[in-house]
């Protein structure tokens, strides 16, 4: 007969077990939701909405030529069975026919994301992450010669273009800077993968977190397009020019401009 100090011993087993189970579980839930830094493949849609329509099938991660995707697991922090890919492992390699793309059956990965300015698809167009240069470790900002980013990148002069200018270092020699055009910058990460330094000191981050938000409120007073959403927000019914002192007026009540 089992003595009532085994009892309490057993059931205090089950609940630790069973708390240690929900910790666990609850782990990978957030991690089911949770995936600010993930890289995605070519055409996905926003965090959001490639969450919730991926459906965690694996397809693009087959159909990759080069093994640069992989299905998220417990303990990859992003959403468990979604496909990612860490550039400094494996990057994109742009395949101009985009497989994993088109395999996707649930629409998580849409040829559509891959159109701009463009009436077909282009790989050119894709906007997986935007590389950022952390300059205090890119040995070329020290003034040591290195292009490895630029000659890497696929897009060469257009994503990545190389600055020169004089080494204050030793007065004679010329640093050759990289520099990312975020506007054309694909975030393939064949830059990351090439940098030579240790950690690299190139990388890709997804758009919405290496990228910046200027705000509403400040306009491009040589853009004429820019200046006029101001004038139509002080006054939307009014065509005529508005003063420009009103304009000054209103930019400096504090006021966040709406959409």
């Amino acid at each position: 007969m089992t003595s009532r100090r085994e009892a309490i011993i057993n059931l205090f087993k089950t609940v630790t077990v069973a708390s240690s189970g929900g910790i666990l579980w609850g782990s990978a839930a957030i991690e089911t939701v949770n995936a600010p830094l993930s890289l995605r493949p070519p055409g996905a849609l926003n965090t959001d909405d490639f969450i919730k329509a991926c459906i965690k099938c694996g397809q693009c991660v087959t159909a990759c030529p080069y093994e640069t995707l992989k299905l998220a697991t417990s303990g990859d922090n992003t959403a468990i069975g979604t496909p990612y890919f860490k550039p400094r492992e494996i990057p994109c390699y742009m395949c101009t026919d985009y497989p994993c793309t088109e395999v996707c059956p649930s629409g998580a990965l849409d040829l559509k994301e891959l159109t701009k300015n463009t009436e077909k698809p282009n790989i050119d167009n894709a906007q997986m992450g935007l590389a950022v240069i952390h300059k205090e470790t890119c040995i070329a900002f020290w003034g040591i010669q290195c292009d490895a980013c630029y000659r890497a990148c696929p897009l060469m002069n257009e994503a990545i273009s190389l600055i020169i200018d004089k080494n204050e270092v030793t007065g004679k020699h010329a640093n050759f800077k990289p520099i990312v055009n975020s506007d054309v910058c694909t975030g393939c990460g064949m830059c990351e993968h090439a940098c030579i330094v240790e950690k690299a000191a190139i990388f890709v981050l997804p758009r919405n977190i290496a990228t910046g938000e200027v705000g509403r409120h400040y306009i491009k007073s040589w853009e004429k397009e820019d200046e006029k959403r101001i004038r139509e927000k002080i006054d939307p019914d009014k065509k005529e020019k508005t003063d420009d002192k009103s304009i000054l007026d209103y930019l400096n009540n504090n006021e966040e401009l709406a959409d």
